[in-house]
């Protein structure tokens, strides 16, 4: 029975807005990540059969199949095909759920998977300010009598209903911060991130969205622009950020007549539909499709990505399902280190596998709240020997 394993894994650091990253093309940047992917592992580019790539700003420098260009780009093979993939914040975690069923399908033997988001040169929402009509529908409006889709009203629903209060999510948002300072003075990043050449010869090696200063104090002064006397700030939400991440898909028996050794195996892969005014209440219910799925319970989950799309999405989950929080985003989220929209769940699935090789745990569970009220869940097994 074929299988689909991760073979590597790498992104760049995370840039944030108008940072470090500002000034590379996004086609230029996933093409940085997808040559670090092949070098890392001594293949050459013609053994992919496929490269499916998430992105949800699909229009100006991200158009036009930025898959294909981001091949083409990187000096590989024109026999190497690209697909893009859109489902919200969800898409790159999307592309390796599809790069996995086509391997295992068999219409694959080595596919990419991943994702990029230039947030600085594609301001988030551009698609819908080109001029050629609301994406929703009367029909739509209608169905849902009239009320807006927003995710930041979404969040603050979630923490109403899950009782979160201010002081808890600006706590976990410190927190958040201080696990990642920790984790990159610790190198627990080294073996994930794909250094970035920027133009003035310098290479770019951190994500810098990290707050090290930053104190309930601060958090505490910033606006609830969602609702008057709210509690979701830009304190307590992911980041505006630019980035990309790409995973090697193949079957377990591929890698190893190529001599290499996996990091971990796909073990299950689902996706939900969900309420779409709350909308981000998503992860709730793909947790747990995909334990049933999978056969597992919680308790036989080692570690835990949650996007930190907000810190009600991630409380909200703990609370529904009683998850040890000591498990969850170790290294930080989103909210320090940055959501670079289509290529955060593949950044997500990065961080994940390689925490799981190096401490020798065995299942790894991630998750993200998508737009339109989705989510998508995965659960990796860890093969790497560790």
């Amino acid at each position: 029975m074929r299988d689909a394993v991760v073979v590597e894994a790498v992104r760049t650091p995370i840039g944030r807005r108008k940072g470090s990253l500002a000034d590379i093309h996004p086609v230029d940047l996933s093409a940085t990540v997808l040559n670090s992917l092949i070098e890392r592992v001594g293949l050459a580019p013609d053994v992919v059969d496929d490269v499916v790539w998430g992105c949800v700003g699909q229009v100006g420098e991200q158009a036009g199949n930025i898959a294909r260009n981001t091949v083409l780009a990187a000096g590989w093979p024109e026999q190497v095909p690209g697909t893009t993939v859109e489902r919200q914040c969800g898409s790159s975690q999307q592309a390796l759920h599809f790069a996995a069923a086509g391997v295992i399908a068999g219409q694959y033997d080595v596919a990419v998977a991943g994702g990029v988001e230039s947030m600085t040169r594609i301001p988030m929402g551009s698609a819908r300010r080109v001029g050629l009509g609301d994406p929703n529908s009367d029909a739509l409006k209608n169905r849902y009598d009239g009320h807006e889709f927003n995710q930041g009203r979404g969040a603050e629903i979630l923490a109403d209903r899950y009782d979160l209060g201010r002081a808890w999510l600006d706590e976990y948002s410190l927190r958040s911060h201080q696990r990642a300072a920790q984790a990159i003075d610790e190198g627990r990043f080294d073996a994930e991130i794909a250094p970035v050449l920027l133009a003035d010869g310098s290479k770019f090696t951190t994500d810098e969205g990290v707050r090290r200063d930053s104190t309930l104090d601060k958090l505490g002064q910033l606006p609830t622009p969602f609702a008057e006397d709210g509690r979701v700030t830009a304190g307590n939400a992911s980041q505006i950020s630019d980035g990309a991440s790409a995973l090697l898909v193949m079957t377990s028996e591929r890698a190893r007549q190529l001599g290499l050794t996996p990091l971990a195996r796909i073990h299950t892969a689902t996706v939900v539909g969900d309420d779409p005014i709350t909308m981000l209440a998503g992860p709730i219910p793909a947790t747990e499709r995909v334990l049933q799925r999978a056969g597992l319970s919680l308790g036989d989950i080692d570690a835990f990505e949650v996007n930190e799309a907000f810190a009600s999405v991630v409380g909200a989950w703990l609370r529904a399902t009683g998850a040890p929080e000591d498990r969850v985003n170790v290294s930080g989220g989103a909210i320090a280190i940055g959501h670079p929209l289509g290529g955060s769940g593949a950044r997500l699935a990065t961080t994940l596998v390689h925490h799981l090789s190096a401490n020798g745990l065995r299942y790894g569970l991630q998750t993200m709240c998508e737009g339109g009220g989705m989510a998508n869940a995965t659960i990796f097994e860890n093969l790497s020997g560790r």
